[in-house]
This record gives structure tokens, sequence and C-alpha cells, in this order.
């Protein structure tokens, strides 16, 4: 049975802006309120897409979430139509309006954790989507993400959707950031790599920003895909996390077996004890980036880690190749590196390509935060909903959907008004008609147009 890595790619939403919402993401942080353009976002998400099919890859994308989100601000206390809640909203506490028109669900790899058929305990694939209850804007996706999901795998015979884990911060959740399946081939049984920043004996004093992957969230999603004997358990270093790392795939990436990563990306002796299990079920190649040849700051400000890693276009995990943020190119000591690695035979990343997705990196996500990794077999893509994977033809209707609905530019203060409320649910209202969807949006069920 023939197994092959599809991408679902965050499709970018109208609303996307710099709020700076992230404590602990540097590139947020560092842009906060600055203008963003929405229209160009979406675009090189697009184009990200577009260059990974025409080499070959299979690619499917996944829905923007309705924003603003006024249920929550329903649930803050807020009263009336939507257009006067972001009037009352706008002039009481404008800074909630950043919360609810984060357009952050566009990082696919913070959407679920998932497990592969061949490895889960039913012969099903399962999705768990991320609770993110670390920062209150992303902790209001998940109903939403399980929706999207639930719409994409809908075929019960196949998928399993589970609800997201309880949002407390014992089981804090960040999905498929902090977890990488390694196998010797993708239609071979596999081990779920959790990465995972704090546990019960976490001296907390030693981190300056939040460790948001809690070990007991990772123990849990690995309970409910039937992998927990399975599953292998690595502590991120208090020293990535306090550099940026706020995710462990800004310093590590993986693929098939082997796991690229930065010399400074986890605690010792949990890597030493993760590395000689993974050893246990598979010939694994753990290619480890040195500090002198690349700092760790040079590693997360160039997003060389959040590169997908990817087999080559025939399925070859012997021949890889690593789709990297132009940033990687921009950097001179990572592109030293970048033109070493592909001459090195003794480690199987072969070739570089280049993609420019500046918009989100500029708020902290590079190429892989942008996608969801799923494996599937040739009967699970066929049970996929077909509106949800791309050819030309399909990426060229959603660009001229981005064309047709996005501003080109957005200012934090463009969120008070109302009439880009309108814009934000006209855009989606149509996206809807293209896809045959229905009332898919929460909106459309209570029409405001």
């Amino acid at each position: 049975m023939s197994a092959h890595e599809v991408n679902f790619d965050g499709l970018i939403g109208p609303s996307h802006n710099y709020s700076g919402l992230a404590f602990g993401n540097l590139a947020s942080l560092k842009n906060a309120k600055k203008v963003s353009s929405p229209r160009l976002a979406a675009l090189q998400g697009l184009e990200k897409m577009r260059s990974l099919y025409r080499l070959g890859y299979r690619q499917g994308f996944l829905l923007p979430q309705s924003r603003p989100d006024i249920e929550t601000l329903r649930r803050l206390g807020f009263s009336g139509d939507d257009r006067s809640i972001i009037n009352k909203v706008g002039r009481q506490a404008p800074e909630l309006l950043s919360l609810v028109y984060c357009a952050s669900s566009m990082w696919a790899a913070n959407a679920a954790t998932v497990t592969a058929s061949i490895d889960s305990w039913d012969g099903k694939v399962h999705f768990t989507p991320a609770n993110l209850v670390s920062t209150a804007h992303r902790a209001i996706e998940h109903p939403q993400t399980q929706r999207c999901l639930e719409t994409i795998f809908s075929k019960t015979q196949y998928f399993c959707v589970h609800r997201a884990l309880p949002s407390q911060q014992r089981f804090a959740d960040e999905g498929a950031a902090n977890h990488t399946r390694l196998s010797q081939a993708h239609d071979k049984r596999g081990v779920g790599l959790f990465v995972f920043g704090r546990d019960a004996n976490t001296d907390l004093s030693r981190i300056r920003f939040p460790a948001r992957q809690s070990l007991a969230a990772s123990q849990a999603v690995a309970r409910q895909h039937g992998i927990a004997g399975e599953a292998v358990y690595l502590q991120q270093s208090a020293e990535a996390i306090n550099a940026g790392a706020f995710h462990n795939d800004v310093v590590a990436v993986g693929n098939g077996p082997l796991l690229f990563f930065h010399q400074q990306a986890f605690e010792a002796k949990s890597q030493r004890r993760a590395f000689s299990r993974l050893a246990e079920h598979m010939r694994f190649q753990p290619v480890c980036v040195a500090a002198d040849k690349v700092s760790l700051q040079d590693a997360i400000s160039s997003y060389l880690f959040n590169s997908q890693l990817l087999a080559g276009s025939d399925g070859s995990l012997s021949c890889q190749r690593l789709i990297a943020p132009t940033e990687c190119r921009d950097n001179a000591a990572v592109n030293t590196y970048l033109a070493h690695l592909v001459n090195d035979h003794s480690q199987p990343i072969r070739d570089i390509e280049f993609v420019d997705v500046r918009q989100s990196m500029s708020n902290g996500g590079g190429p892989a935060c942008l996608r969801l990794r799923v494996v599937l077999t040739d009967e699970e893509i066929a049970a996929v909903n077909p509106q949800f994977l791309l050819d030309n033809e399909g990426i060229d209707r959603l660009q001229g959907w981005v064309e047709k609905h996005y501003r080109d530019l957005l200012t934090v203060d463009d969120l008070k008004d109302p009439d880009f409320l309108n814009e934000c649910y006209t855009a989606f209202d149509e996206l809807t008609q293209l896809l045959v969807l229905g009332s898919y949006y929460p909106f459309q069920r209570i029409s405001n147009l």
C-alpha cells in the first residue's frame, strides 16, 4: 500500500494584520502595529502552494477562520448586531479587536496533531485540534479548526477528528509544530516524536518566554491516537525557548528517518534518551547544525528550521528537498551552510528551493508554519473532500478570489471600521460559494449581510 505526504496549507484570511499578540514570538513583537498587506500575504501563500504543486507534490489547503469572531465578543458581554458590536468594542475596548480579527489560523502547523493510519490503533488517520491555550487570540481557534477538519476529512471510515484537549495550561497543546512523524518510509509504521517545553519537573524560573507545549498534552494526544506505546518524547532546551523558539519547528524539522535540528534545540539528557529510542525503530538519521556554523540567533531570525522538509518529488526519502524562506538566502551564515549541506552526501538533503513568504515571516511564521502535513494512502486521498485538494486551476480560482476581496494595506486602526467586517463577510460568503460548502461560517447561519 503506497502512502504520500500531503501538505494542507492555511489559506491566509483577509484580516491578516500585525498586532504583536504572541509573547515570545520575536518577529511578531518586532513588527507589531506595522501596516500589513492581506492581499500580498495570501498571494505569497498561494504561490508557495503552486510551487510545491509544480514540483510534483500533493497540495491541499485549510479554510481561513471566520473573522472577526463575534461570538467571542458576545461572550465577553457585548450585545447587538455584528456591526454595532464592532462599534462598541472600538470605543470601549479596542484592544479586543486585534484578538477577534487575528488571522493566525493561517499557520496550519498549529491546527492539529496528525497520526497516520498505519501508526494508529484502529487503522484510521487521527486529528486532534490544538487548544492553543497559551495565547488568547489563538485559544479561540479550535472549534472552527475542528469543523474545518471534519469538512475536509468527513468520511469516518478513514478519518477520526477528535475534540481539542481541555483548555487548561496543564494540557497546553500547540499541534504539529511540536510533533514530527519519523519513519523508514511513508508506508512503513512510524514513530511520533513529541517535543515539549515543560513537564512537572521543569524549572520555569529558567524560562523567559512561555514554554507552550506541555508533556501532559503530548501524552494525551498520543493516547487519543492509540500510539502511546510508540511515542517518543523530547524536551526543548530552555536556551532555545529563551532565544525565541516558541515552537519546536523553529529549531528542528524532520521527515522520514531524518531529523534536521540545531545543536541547542534540546535538553541534552532528554536528547540522548530520545535519540536512542528512535534508533531502535529505524535507521535514524540525525543531522545536527553546529552553533559555530549557524548561531541560534541566525537560525531563528532566518527560520532555517521552519523550512518544509520534503521527500523527493518521486517520494524518495534518500533524496530530500528543503523549501526555505528567502530570509535563509539573505542570511550569509545560513546561506553558506546550506550551500555546503547539499554537497554533503552523508545526509539526504539534496536540493534547496527558496520561497517568498515575507508577510507571514513578519508575523513569525515561515513555510513550515503555513502547512499541516498529513501522510495518506491512495485510498485515503480519494476519500478527502476534493474541493480542498489543489491543482493549477484551483489555485487560480483562489487567487482570483483574493485579488477581488482583499485589501492591499491594513492597519490595526482599520479593525474599528464596521465596513471592514462586511468586507470580510462578503469575501467568506463568496469563498463558500466557490467551494460549494453552503452555510459553513457562523455568520452565514445568522445572516448579517
